[in-house]
């Protein structure tokens, strides 16, 4: 285990026994939003930008959660770190990928790493129904490994708990498959860089 996955995983152990740090952003209707308006839900909440192109690789993933898991009592929010230049593309983006679930914008850098996430997108964290941090996934989702979390925390915490840290990012840079992308190839924007393990570098 390197270094800042260890300081990660200590990260992780400490938030399981405290609430998630408070965040206040803002909905697409301009209305302030809050994590402690769905207490008593299982939160998948998803940082991401409309100039990072592995978060939208990953939206129809999150547009699948939402739909399947709704009903059991969870609810994705996808937090946009897009900035006054590119939040006229929050709408459009919403349209063309389906998007469903609530949207919150104003994110930055500060946020992300309040969360323990780190400073790159794709970032998620996974709140039980105390508001509480269960789970960190930082890089691209993959679905087994979403949903064995939410099935975990559903079915009350029982059996063996998935890992609380899941750096994908990491594990790309030790040579293990590139997660991310390539900025500058796929998409040009100015938001700040790309970092070692391909990821999108949120602006402060």
């Amino acid at each position: 285990m390197n270094d800042r996955l260890a300081a990660l995983c200590l990260v992780a152990s400490v938030a399981l026994a405290a609430e998630a740090p408070t965040l206040s952003l803002t909905g697409l209707s301009g209305n302030p939003q809050t994590l402690q308006q769905y207490r008593g839900r299982v939160v998948v909440l998803n940082f991401w930008a409309t100039w990072c192109v592995p978060c939208r690789a990953e939206m129809p993933l999150l547009v699948d959660i939402q739909r399947r898991y709704n009903f059991k009592g969870v609810v994705v929010v996808g937090a946009s770190a897009d900035d006054q230049s590119t939040q006229a593309q929050i709408q459009p983006f919403i349209e063309k990928l389906g998007i469903t679930f609530p949207i919150w914008t104003g994110a930055t850098t500060a946020h992300i790493e309040q969360l323990g996430l780190g400073a790159a997108l794709p970032a998620t964290a996974i709140l039980d129904r105390e508001g509480q941090i269960a789970f960190r996934i930082i890089g691209i989702l993959k679905r087994k490994d979403l949903a064995r979390r939410l099935d975990y925390l559903l079915a009350g915490k029982q059996g063996k708990p998935p890992e609380p840290v899941l750096d994908t990012l990491s594990s790309a840079k030790d040579g293990h498959g590139q997660e991310g992308h390539e900025h500058g190839r796929e998409e040009e924007h100015t938001h700040g860089g790309v970092g070692v393990e391909g990821a999108s570098m949120v602006p402060s």
